[in-house]
């Protein structure tokens, strides 16, 4: 079964900010100039706008694989989705700075980062603009009762920030191309992620 770029649109806090997810230092951060959104990042066990589900397990798996991107200040994302599967230095617009599960919901928090896609971004947010995040991962899926399920073999590639709706199949690679993971994902990646799925089934 070939892998499909996947990616999932979610809205953000009113305004980008939820105060109750940020400590006193991100609170300061921001009253001093800075920038950091904050909202529910991706959702299990509910069909989301594209018609698609994700188990709790899969996306629990996933989370705690990129908290080492996150402690590694590697967790980059752009501003809107490319139709690729690579994260773009030239686009990067943001960073992830925390991640977690709370029941079905991925909880997260992204810094603005000052480059020129980061500065389009501030802007929108100043503007009042109503921004989302999504999700970008490779991955295959199966019709199984009547829902579009995401398979075991899912890997989360970043969060990107985007505006469009999230209309069923609006994030579906063209054509369905099939992609190399070899490319993407490092050996410290994949050695990573074995790992991780090693010491959750313990």
């Amino acid at each position: 079964m070939s892998k499909v770029l996947l990616r999932e649109y979610y809205e953000l806090c009113e305004g980008g900010v939820c105060q109750d997810l940020l400590t006193e230092d991100e609170k300061r951060f921001v009253a001093s100039g800075g920038c950091i959104l904050s909202g529910i990042m991706q959702r299990a066990n509910t069909p989301n706008g594209n018609g698609r589900v994700y188990s709790e397990g899969i996306l629990k798996r996933e989370v705690e694989s990129y908290q080492k991107a996150v402690k590694e200040n590697r967790a980059l994302g752009e501003l809107d989705h490319p139709d690729n599967s690579v994260v773009s230095l030239e686009r990067v617009s943001h960073k992830v700075t925390s991640i977690w599960m709370e029941g079905n919901d991925v909880y997260g928090k992204i810094q603005v980062l000052n480059t020129s896609a980061g500065q389009t971004l501030r802007a929108l947010v100043d503007g009042g603009c109503s921004v989302g995040i999504s999700s970008r991962g490779l991955g295959s899926v199966t019709e199984r009762g009547g829902q579009t399920i995401v398979e075991d073999d899912f890997q989360l590639i970043c969060f990107d920030m985007v505006s469009e709706p999230s209309t069923p199949g609006a994030f579906m690679m063209k054509e369905n191309k099939e992609l190399n993971e070899s490319t993407l994902f490092s050996k410290a990646d994949r050695i990573n992620r074995t790992l991780t799925e090693i010491l959750m089934d313990e």
